[in-house]
């Protein structure tokens, strides 16, 4: 994990709430204003915030967007589950709002799964997708199972309990950041702030309520698509990754060693060097 990232990452930002469908997004506006466009969605439990050093490293070249999602941060706390229909329908809004007619996304779980969502149904409103950390496969009676215990006790809280932070650092580090990235391990306990309730929400509507999405990879056409997997990623391996990367035309999957679930937290300078190769593509062959 990159250890120069200055304590006031987002400086000459400006955040932003938007009104949408799903309540008030908030929204971290900065980078060069005349740039073209990136847009960041994180993973469910996680703010913008996740995006720190993408927004230092990108902010030089690109007008940077970074999305707090429904029910997390700034953001309205969800009251009721929500699918990935709506979840696009929601960039839809925060771009029109921003005046932004097309943007790289970039997103990683949660918006890996709408990378590919928003590909297929608003092509013309994208330059590229990165698709980082996702799965294209609706979850399974198991992992339903499995995390609905979890799910319902969540709920059951007014204020995040202790115990949540280690599960999240289990689910989103990989065995190298538990080993050796204590910073990382220590930016996870950020769940501490916000809606139990609201985060159960998210993980009803994303981990056990999502649908399969492949149907919707095999129809992007006309959008370049960079696929990132984690060496180490807990919560969908390589073999998802490549699942996903095959669904989708002239898609390219690239996978970090030593690295979890948030790739673009966890090893940031990987990350950014298989974006700006990517970037690099999009400029060079349109």
């Amino acid at each position: 994990m990159a250890s120069n990232i200055d304590e006031d990452w987002s400086h000459g930002s400006e955040e932003r709430l938007i009104a949408t469908a799903l309540g008030s997004i908030n929204v971290r506006i900065g980078g060069r204003e005349d740039g073209p466009a990136m847009v960041f969605w994180p993973s469910l439990l996680m703010t913008g915030s996740m995006w720190r050093y993408q927004y230092q490293h990108y902010a030089p070249t690109h007008r940077v967007v970074l999305i707090d999602p429904p029910g997390i941060g700034r953001s309205t706390p969800l009251t009721e589950t929500i699918t990935l229909n709506q979840s696009a329908d929601c960039l839809v809004e925060v771009l029109d709002a921003l005046g932004i007619d097309k943007c790289l996304f970039v997103g990683n779980s949660w918006g890996a799964i709408l990378a590919g969502v928003f590909a297929a149904q608003h092509p013309e409103r994208l330059l590229g997708s990165v698709a980082a950390n996702g799965t294209a496969s609706a979850a399974s009676a198991i992992d339903k199972i499995k995390l609905a215990p979890l799910i319902a006790l969540l709920r059951l809280h007014a204020t995040t309990p202790r115990w949540f932070v280690a599960v999240t650092q289990s689910s989103f580090a990989g065995k190298t950041a538990q080993k050796s990235k204590p910073q990382f391990l220590s930016v996870l306990r950020c769940v501490l702030d916000e809606n139990p309730k609201s985060m159960a929400r998210q993980m009803r509507s994303i981990l056990t309520g999502r649908v399969d999405t492949h149907a919707h990879l095999r129809a992007i056409d006309n959008v370049p698509v960079l696929v990132i997997a984690g060496a180490e990623d807990r919560q969908f391996s390589v073999a998802t990754a490549q699942d996903v990367a095959s669904a989708i035309r002239g898609s390219r999957l690239v996978v970090l060693p030593g690295t979890g679930h948030l790739s673009a937290l966890e090893s940031p300078d990987l990350f950014n060097n298989a974006v700006d190769d990517f970037l690099e593509e999009i400029r060079t062959h349109g």
